[in-house]
Parts: structure tokens; sequence; C-alpha cells
């Protein structure tokens, strides 16, 4: 039996019963490994901005439509292809708008129905029927399995079949619902894996329709983001991550996201900020939730002495008598003087009233389903970083020294570094979801902010943005890793931690803007890191010059997609208008990948290995087939 024990031989011949049964997996697992891999697309820093995601999504980072060139172009021109794109990425609301204007009858419909079998059919060819049918909208897995699946004869009878097929589809009004299954399943095959390197939430408007639409995605997952982290700490109780939501919320305009999605009312908040600062005005809630959050911060710190974030504390900072606060930089002048709740001798002391909000925010969002249905998904989908397919897949960075060495950050009385330390936090991501725990509660804090924070990777300013003018004071400090990131050598170190060929291996990366228009790149380190920050944040825009970057890796290479702003789903519908975007090759492979080639097939070799030590079982005697 090898190195399998009887034991997990018995296990697998319950599902494999007899030589027939295993014969058949071994020759199926085989033939798999000798298809191309499929196409793994990388998206981050999404930031609640749906529109421009849902249409990332829908073109595949442009994907769908070089498909469509590749097979149209030359028979119908460029203006037809970008119109059948149109009707992949939004088919319901592009038929509606072609009937409307008198563009969409049976002889239209018939041709839209061909051009995306075809595609679909093309597409289908680098995976297995049953995979296919998997991806195929069950109430027309039959109509669309039969279509895509044409057999040659002598006497076309396949065709008369295919076209009586069709001709039956828009005869029953069918059409519209078989348009919609086909370019469902078209994008599904034009991707097959999404990689979502985490910030899906704050600054833009709608987070929850883009959690609603991954959710609905065949295959993702997701390696979270500082911001990922402060909505699992916020929805698992944490009410220093709570109340720097809601103020992220507030700053930002979108608290439409917490009222009308998950239900938190913001009437308690409006009323204690009119009762005790005077007002509910922007400027007035804000400064009311900035003094919330720098006391439930504070108390944090001081419970940690091990954070070394004692350099945070600021109320204790501030003379309160001529308005001033003394950073390590020199005296400042406060902005405002509106502290009504700060008692200069216990600053960090909540009043009963601030005890009472913060108990009512707690409860808010730990009794929110919707929220706790969307975050569990996250959790569930999520983890710290992920290694793909000689990827490293990480959103913020991997605290460095300054000297380039992987920096060591004590928790727990331990010490930890590199992976260890990424392990680390995402055993308390775990503890804090599952238990919610004060110490855990408070590392989701830590994690969100924190000096050597792997999620964060910088020394966050948010007091003096808040209450000081002075500019200067707002830089904010960033981990040596992000002087590092350019040095190939320091690259090559982090890939070897993590078990990555350091020769071929890539770190892909989100978190930090690519300022394009001063002409940085987004590949360092000779080609061993890429950034990936999406630049979906309209707020980003003005400083990068582009709406971001995504990350395409097939079975022929790696290449970088760097896109303009969004215009709309309007001007898509009434002029083909696409996301444009300019493909940079980074890395062309000189033979192609299989799935051979992957981390699933080893996986599958390892299940041949079982297999056929199984089916040797057979043939010995030793387990009885059935």
């Amino acid at each position: 039996m090898g190195f399998f024990s009887r034991e997990y031989l018995e296990l697998l011949a319950e599902k494999y019963p007899n030589e027939a049964a295993a014969c058949s997996e071994i020759i199926n697992l085989n033939a798999i490994l000798t298809l191309p891999k499929g196409t793994e697309h990388f998206i981050s820093d999404l930031h609640g901005e749906y529109g421009a995601v849902r249409h990332i999504l829908n073109n595949c980072s442009g994907v769908i439509l070089e498909k469509v060139r590749r097979l149209f172009e030359e028979s119908e021109g460029e203006a037809k292809c970008r119109a059948l794109c149109s009707v992949i990425y939004y088919p319901r609301a592009e038929l509606a708008c072609l009937r409307e204007r008198g563009e969409l009858d049976n002889v239209r419909l018939h041709e839209l129905l061909e051009q995306l079998c075809l595609l679909a059919e093309t597409l289908s060819g680098k995976y297995t029927r049953g995979y296919v049918r998997k991806q195929m909208p069950a109430d027309w897995q039959f109509v669309l399995d039969e279509l895509l699946h044409i057999q040659r004869d002598e006497d076309a009878n396949q065709h008369r079949y295919h076209d009586a097929i069709l001709d039956s589809v828009i005869a029953t009004g069918s059409a519209d619902d078989v348009i919609s299954a086909l370019a469902e399943l078209i994008k599904n095959l034009a991707v097959d894996r999404l990689h979502v390197v985490g910030d899906i939430f704050d600054r833009g408007p709608e987070p929850a329709r883009i959690v609603d639409m991954l959710m609905k995605h065949p295959n993702l997952d997701i390696q979270w983001g500082n911001h990922d982290i402060l909505w699992l700490g916020a929805a698992a109780g944490s009410a220093a991550c709570i109340f720097t939501v809601l103020r992220i919320s507030y700053d930002y305009g979108n608290t439409m996201t917490l009222e009308r999605r998950y239900g938190v009312s913001l009437r308690h908040l409006v009323e204690f900020c009119e009762r005790v600062y005077g007002g509910s005005d922007k400027k007035t809630v804000h400064q009311a939730l900035s003094v919330l959050g720098f006391k439930l911060e504070g108390r944090i710190i001081m419970r940690h002495p091990g954070y070394e974030m004692n350099d945070r504390l600021m109320l204790n900072r501030i003379n309160y008598e001529d308005w001033t606060v003394e950073l390590d930089t020199g005296v400042y002048p406060l902005n405002t003087q509106q502290f009504p709740t700060v008692d200069p001798k216990d600053p960090y002391r909540l009043t009963e009233e601030e005890q009472a909000l913060v108990d009512e925010y707690v409860s808010a969002f730990k009794e929110s389903q919707p929220l706790r249905r969307h975050l569990d998904f996250i959790y569930k989908k999520g983890s710290t970083y992920l290694c793909c397919n000689g990827n490293l897949l990480y959103h913020g960075c991997i605290p460095m020294t300054p000297d380039g060495r992987l920096a060591s950050v004590r928790h727990g009385g331990r010490w930890y570094s590199g992976r260890a330390l990424m392990d680390y936090a995402d055993v308390i991501v775990k503890s804090a979801w599952a238990r919610g725990d004060e110490s855990a509660l408070d590392m989701m804090w830590y994690l969100w902010c924190g000096n050597n924070s792997p999620f964060s990777g910088r020394v966050f300013h948010t007091f003096e943005r808040a209450v000081v003018d002075d500019q200067s004071t707002w830089v904010e400090p960033k981990n040596p890793y992000f002087d590092h990131w350019e040095d190939e050598k320091a690259v090559k170190m982090i890939l070897t931690e993590f078990g990555m060929d350091p020769e071929t291996g890539h770190i892909i990366n989100g978190h930090t803007p690519v300022k394009a228009k001063k002409g940085e790149s987004p590949v360092k380190a000779g080609g061993r890191l890429f950034i990936i920050d999406g630049g979906f944040c309209k707020a980003y825009q003005k400083t990068t010059g582009i709406a971001g970057y995504t990350l395409i890796y097939s079975s022929h290479g790696v290449r970088l997609k760097s896109h303009r702003p969004f215009e709309g789903v309007a001007k898509v519908l009434s002029e083909n208008a696409d996301m444009e975007s300019d493909s940079v090759p980074v890395e062309f492979f000189p033979t192609r990948r299989y799935i051979a080639d992957t981390d699933e097939g080893q996986r599958l070799r390892q299940r041949i290995d079982a297999l056929e030590a199984l089916l040797n079982a057979y043939r010995a005697g030793e387990i009885q087939q059935k």
C-alpha cells in the first residue's frame, strides 16, 4: 500500500468502490492535468465603488473585449465587437435599450445567440465538460449544454438541431433569459478564479452591493485589507473599531450603508452630538466621533503597553488652557476647543453619556444580521495572505527593519516576524470573530492601525489630521518595507520566507495607490513585486492620474492592466463605451502553462497516487471490491 495507510485507502474505497471506478477517476484526473491553467484575475482596494468594480468584473479587466476581437473583429469590425461586449456586460439593460431604439428583431436575436454560443464554446475549450456545466445557470443548463457541444456529421443533423433550439428559444420569448445565461457563463469561463487583495469597505458609497456581488462569484478568495479588518473588528464588537467606522462613514458621506443596508440607526449619535456638542452638522459629528475614538484607542494602548504606541496617547498632550498640543516636532495650536467630555485630569475616561452611546452601538453592530452575514462571508473567504500558483498575495506589507531584515514584533510574550507574524494575525482574526474576547478585539484595532501591523504599514496621525491645521504634522511615517520593495534581494527574501521560489515567484500587493502621473511604476524589484491598488476610489484618482491597476495571470503569461476612470453604465448602454485599459506584459511564459504546472495539479497528482495505491490494493486482494 506504499505511503498510504489501510485506513485511508478504505475511506477512499467508499467513493471508488471497485477497479472500474478507480480507473475511471485516474483517467479523468490525468486528462485534466493536460488542460491549460485557468486565467486568474487580481483586484484590490475596491473601497465601496460598486459601479467601477462591477464593470471590471463584467469585462474581466478587458479580457472579454480581447476574446471578442479575436473571434469577430475581422468579419464584424470594432464597433460591432464593442456592441457585443455591451450585451455581455449588461445583457438585460442592453437588450432593453436595443429594443427601445428599434434595433432588436428576431434576426438580430438569432445573430446574438450564435455569436455568444461561439464565444462560450471557444472559452470552454480549456475546461472539462463537467466544469463548464457547473458554471451554467441551473435553469438553462440543458439548453446551454446542447448549444455548446455540436457534433459535426456529414448530414449536418447537429446543425439543424442547434438551429431548432435557437429558433425555439426566440419563439418562446426566452431569448433574453438565454442571452443573460450565456453572458454569465462567458464571464465565468473568461476568468477561472478571482483574487480580491483587500479593502472592500470605506470611502465609496456601496460596499454592501460589492459584497452581494462577490457572494455570487463562483470561485474567489479574499486577502483581508486594513479596512476589512476594521469592519470585521466592528462587527465582532470592538468599540474602537466601531467608532472608527462611524467616523469614516461620516467623513465620506456614506452613512446610508450603515442605516439602510445594515440597520444601524444614527439617531442616537445625532442626539448625543446635539445635546453634548451643541449641533449635528458634519464638522461637529466628526469632532464628537474623533474625541470618542481618541478615548477608546487610548484605553486600548494603556491596556497593552506591548503595542509600543504610548506616543499616540494624544489627549494628555493637550494644554487645555491655551488650546495647544505638544507633538514630537513642536507645539501647535488646535483648530477646535470642542472637548466638552474630556477631563484634563483623566482624559481617557468615558462620561456616562459616552459609555451609554458606546454600549448602544456595540449592540447595534453585533446584532445586525445583514452586517454579520456580509462579514461572515469575508471572514470565511479571507485570510491574511495566500500562496497560490507561485504568487504570494497580501494587502499591506511584511514589517521590516531599516536595514532590510524582517522586523520582530512582540505579542503575548512571544516574538513574531515574517510568515509567523501573518499566521499569528490570522489566528487573532479567527479568535475575535469566533469568541469576541476583549484581548482579541483590542488586537483587531491594532491590526487596523498599529505601528507594526502588516495590514497598516504606517503610523496613523488621525489626531493631527483631525485637530491640527499644520499639514506637516499629518505625514504618516511608513514601515521600511515600502523603502525596500524596490530591492530585488529583499523581495526574494520575503518570497523565500513564505516557501516560494524567489527566482520565479511574485508578490502581489495592494494598499498603496501608484502615482502613475508622476512616473511611478507598479512593477517593483525587477518584476518580482506588483502593486495592484485598483484605484477605484475616486478620491485618489486626481493623485494617481488613473483608475489603478489589476493583474491577469493566464496560461501564456502575466499582464498588468492600467485603467482609466469608469464613466458609468449609461455610457456603456448608449455608446458601447468601456472602461478603457492598457495592457502591460510583465512576463511571457516560453511554454504555455497547464494545470499540471499549478498547485491544483500537485493536488491532483497526489490524488492519482492515492487512487493508484487503491487500484493495486484491489488487484492484490488486500481490499475487497464492491
